[in-house]
């Protein structure tokens, strides 16, 4: 799949919402690898600030590449992701800018490889890695077709990404509504229990808390669910 009306219209399907991120980013990949004349293994490298890692990948041969950059803290695709510069390896067995991954990614079987920044609002969140057996497997039209599709992937990514945050935010928002919630019932228990104001109860709670070294919510949920307030004078 070389054609890009065709590449457009595959990305444009894949569905981000209530989706896993890596089922998002294997599909996307996948999709990567059929566009690219050339590539034999595929891989997406996501940034999070230092650490670099494989969120997704089609083929064994990305996935041990990228491993053996993230190894050592350096390499094209990690390079690609930070500098927002395509890398372009020609020969494993030859390529002397990074000459310990260059020599095993070549001892393993890695004859050509092409990585390129995935470009969102300005910055690089990461890097889509392309990699071939042979050697000088990336030329011209690998390079113009993947930075289209490198370019969309981008886009995918983000939104998926964004996707995955939201949701994660969402269930924090739920787990500290739940907490207020139960908060609150404790609180009710003392109040009605002491003849004490809500402000009082809270106070009775925490010092609960701080003096048995037990989160706040889960002393609250002891209290409401057996009547008991841990550390308390019987």
């Amino acid at each position: 799949m070389t054609d890009l009306s065709d590449l457009h219209a595959a990305l444009a399907g894949v569905l981000i919402a209530d989706r896993p991120l890596d089922e998002v980013l294997t599909e996307v990949v996948r999709i990567a690898r059929r566009a690219l004349p050339g590539a034999e293994a595929v891989s997406t490298t996501l940034l999070r600030g230092e650490k670099a890692f494989t969120a997704a990948h089609d083929g064994q041969m990305a996935l041990d590449a990228d491993e053996m950059q993230y190894e050592r803290g350096y390499g094209p695709c990690m390079d690609a992701g930070r500098a927002g510069e395509v890398f372009v390896v020609d020969d494993m067995a030859t390529d002397e800018r990074w000459p310990d991954y260059t020599r095993t990614a070549a001892a393993a079987g890695v004859g050509s490889s092409l990585s390129l920044p995935l470009p969102v609002q300005g910055r690089s969140v990461g890097a889509l890695n392309c990699y071939s057996s042979r050697p000088r497997a990336f030329g011209e039209q690998e390079l113009a077709i993947g930075q289209e599709v490198a370019a969309l992937i981008a886009v995918a990514v983000a939104n998926a990404d964004a996707h995955a945050r939201s949701a994660e935010d969402a269930e924090n928002m739920r787990r500290a509504m739940t907490s207020r919630a139960v908060i609150e019932q404790a609180k009710g228990v003392l109040v009605e229990r002491h003849k004490i104001t809500p402000e009082q109860a809270f106070t009775l709670l925490t010092h609960s808390s701080q003096n048995t070294n037990v989160k706040l919510r889960e002393v609250a949920e002891e209290l409401v669910t057996t009547g008991v307030l841990r550390g308390a004078v019987r």
